[in-house]
């Protein structure tokens, strides 16, 4: 039989990558907010891989009581996802996904663009979520999943930033297509924090393009959830730390927020 993998957080996308490791043979030990992790890895000492689907706000407090013997198997797919999450708890081979499928309750999963992944889980990643027919695409090396990394939440923090300040439904296409300006100056923003935030200066005609495709894959995408307010308050945040002017968000944070 093959080794058990660990899945912590039990939500809709837990459920995605759990059918594709389970059609793969691999038997999923779920971790629950009221389970004590450790307990289970006193169990599951060597599992395949430890998938993390937690939120981003629950990441980092996840991560610091993730066990010993954990550590150098964990997979993260989290939104807003960047090395300075992992790197911050010392963890050094991590396996990352920049995931571009959607799943709400009471649907099936959606694909915009294939998801790349890196890392040494890449490809259990990649064969799992074939199964189900969800492109994976395993990248070569770091410096490619920084970007990817980028692009995704260039794609996020834009649309749902941006559409605060349009009615609410208005769809990713609609912003790019009727909001130009509004989109363009608020991707320039974050591209600016998201340098920062990475250390170095990417090509930003290409993460643009990037975007772009994202917004082809899945045009009547809603701009905004629950989560864009705070998006932005967490970009505001950013810009403070690092002396970002950023005026289009601290605009849109002063309309909608304070």
């Amino acid at each position: 039989m093959k080794k058990s993998i660990v899945v912590i957080g039990i939500g809709e996308m837990a459920g995605v990558f759990s059918r594709g490791f389970l059609r793969l043979g691999h038997p999923v030990i779920p971790v629950t907010r009221d389970m004590d992790m450790g307990e289970v890895a006193g169990a599951v000492t060597s599992p395949e891989l430890v998938l993390l689907t937690v939120g981003e706000r629950d990441l980092h407090p996840v991560l610091e009581k993730i066990p010993t013997i954990w550590r150098d198997r964990l997979v993260l797919l989290q939104n807003e996802l960047l090395p300075r999450d992992w790197e911050a708890h010392g963890l050094e081979s991590v396996t990352a996904v920049a995931v571009w499928f959607e799943k709400k309750k009471g649907q099936d999963y959606k694909v915009l663009v294939p998801s790349p992944a890196y890392g040494p889980h890449a490809a259990v990643i990649e064969s799992a979520l074939k199964t189900l027919e969800i492109p994976v695409r395993e990248l070569d090396n770091e410096d490619q999943l920084v970007f990817e990394l980028v692009r995704k939440n260039l794609y996020i923090l834009t649309t749902n930033i941006a559409g605060m300040e349009l009615e609410p439904g208005t769809s990713v296409d609609t912003l790019w297509t009727d909001h130009r300006d509004l989109a363009g100056r608020v991707a320039d923003e974050v591209l600016d924090i998201q340098f920062r935030l990475v250390n170095r200066e990417l090509d930003r005609e290409s993460l643009l393009t990037g975007m772009v495709e994202a917004i082809e894959g899945d045009p009547n995408h809603q701009c905004t959830g629950r989560s864009a307010p705070a998006r932005l308050a967490r970009a505001i945040e950013h810009a403070d730390k690092f002396g970002e002017t950023v005026p289009k968000l601290r605009e849109i944070h002063d309309r909608h927020i304070s």
